[in-house]
């Protein structure tokens, strides 16, 4: 899996339709391996992310969870502190 898409599930407040966007953008890229398609398959490339983003737009709003919605500010502090870690 791309490590750029983000969990955008279970968020207060919820994920943006940019951000689901951008997260059907990077695994048509990963799938296709094309950052940036042809004139060719442009078409097809922008289709293709428009359907990931609606299927990702109808899962996120017909998932049910009894967890309380994560804190983006928290989250991010979170991915940073593994970076450190990680990194150094």
């Amino acid at each position: 899996m791309c490590r750029n898409i983000r969990v955008l599930h279970n968020f207060d407040p919820p994920a943006t339709p940019e951000e689901i966007h951008h997260a059907a953008l990077q695994y048509v890229r990963k799938v296709s391996g094309s950052t940036k398609p042809s004139k060719a398959n442009e078409a097809s490339f922008e289709r293709a992310v428009d359907a990931v983003a609606a299927a990702t737009e109808e899962l996120l709003g017909s998932l049910v969870t009894a967890a309380s919605p994560r804190n983006r500010e928290v989250e991010a502090e979170k991915a940073r502190a593994r970076a450190v870690a990680r990194f150094g």
